[in-house]
């Protein structure tokens, strides 16, 4: 029921992707084999037919980036056309692929979610001028039809992010991160993707402001065997309650990432030392009634923080988020936070609108995915109601790029 807490968040940025830990081969391979897993009714030589293409490529398309993208939609289970089109997709953007050869070689689902992603990724986004915007008012309508568009463009953006920092910084670096802060990861919270979203703020973070980053990271690394410690005892304690009442569910340690950190330190005026939630506790059910069975159990064993708890089961977040947070004084006077949610919904915090293309099956149930295409739906609205691109654009930032946003319904409610 219980495990040891999970790798801090200073540990990822040092574990290469894929393709420079393996052989491009073993690479291409392990890819494969992951998506045969994942999607067994399905061929998944469309890949290797796709990674053909790109090293038979006229010019110079870097295979290793190739396989970084494509690594990126593997991992999170989606389907063999979308990490065929991410294989191909660099090379289309470089305009050294064709999407004709494309369509030949891989069939028009691949080639129609490429067109797309060329579309969407050669935007300037800190130039729109008129034709931009409007090629990004019609791929935003492209989404609303097939996300897997905008799925491939993010995996993109996190396979570059991952490679700048064996780059020498430049003002074309410190755009580049500035624009993935500004516009990717918040798309891709949006979505629902928190996964993408925390890398894409991480490597933002550490490109636009190293020293913070790295001071950051030496404090989170100097105490993690006391927290580490003090967090298994938490789970322990949390752990054997739930046996008691014959609860199942896994009880794990959750670790903050930086860029959380950092703006929760500058939105809140804290110095590092007064973050509790530095680590936390998640407690993943199988039903839902245990949600709230979890909660009053977390509550009667520690007294509650009361300006620390959030129903988003009840009230769920724009993008679709639930889970249940709260705050506790735990042991020794020290404040815990905890998270409680189903594994369906852990499913779906993390992988977003990409848990909809997980499974070939659940493609199939119509309304899986309903809440999260919510925002997309809006923008076909906008479609009909906005005739200036620059309008467009400008309702886009506010619907997708603020945390917050109100409006008012047609019966006046905020």
């Amino acid at each position: 029921m219980t495990s040891p807490p999970p790798p801090e968040p200073s540990q990822p940025y040092e574990a290469a992707p894929l393709s420079r830990r393996l052989s491009l081969a073993q690479a291409l391979d392990t890819i494969v084999s992951r998506i045969a897993s994942h999607h067994p009714e399905e061929d998944p030589g469309m890949v290797r037919e796709a990674y053909a293409m790109v090293e038979q490529a006229p010019a110079d398309v870097p295979l290793v980036d190739a396989l970084d993208t494509a690594q990126v939609l593997a991992d999170m289970r989606i389907d063999p056309p979308a990490v065929a089109a991410a294989l191909v997709a660099p090379g289309v953007v470089a305009e050294a692929i064709r999407l004709e050869d494309v369509e030949r070689r891989l069939g028009s689902e691949v080639a129609t979610l490429l067109e797309g992603v060329a579309r969407l990724a050669t935007i300037r986004w800190d130039r729109i001028e008129e034709e931009a915007a409007e090629k990004l008012r019609k791929m935003f309508l492209a989404m609303a039809q097939d996300v897997r568009v905008v799925l491939v463009v993010l995996a993109m953006r996190v396979q570059r992010m991952r490679a700048l920092r064996y780059v020498e910084d430049s003002p074309e670096r410190q755009r580049y991160a500035r624009e993935t802060l500004d516009v990717f990861a918040p798309l891709a919270n949006r979505l629902g993707i928190w996964q993408l979203k925390w890398e894409l703020e991480d490597w933002s973070l550490r490109v636009l402001e190293p020293q913070t980053f790295e001071e950051l990271r030496q404090l989170i690394a100097e105490g993690r065997g006391e927290r580490e410690a003090y967090i298994t005892g938490v789970i322990r304690t949390i752990a054997d309650k739930l046996e008691a009442e014959g609860i199942k569910a896994s009880v794990k340690g959750r670790a903050k990432h930086i860029y959380s950190i950092y703006k929760k330190m500058v939105q809140k005026g804290l110095d590092f030392e007064q973050l509790y939630d530095v680590s936390a506790v998640r407690v993943i059910t199988e039903r839902l009634q245990d949600c709230y069975a979890v909660l009053g159990i977390v509550h009667s064993t520690w007294v509650p923080v009361p300006s620390e708890f959030d129903d988003y089961i009840a009230k769920p977040k724009d993008n679709g988020y639930q889970s249940l947070h709260t705050a506790v004084i735990g042991p020794e006077g020290r404040p815990v936070e905890v998270q409680i949610r189903t594994s369906e919904m852990h499913q779906l915090s993390e992988f977003g609108v990409a848990a909809h293309w997980a499974y070939k099956e659940r493609r199939k149930q119509k309304g899986l995915a309903e809440d999260r295409f919510m925002v997309l739906r809006q923008l076909m609205d906008w479609e009909r109601d906005v005739s200036d691109p620059h309008q467009f654009v400008e309702a886009l930032k506010t619907d997708i790029f603020e945390d917050q946003v109100y409006v008012f319904t047609p019966a006046g409610d905020v």
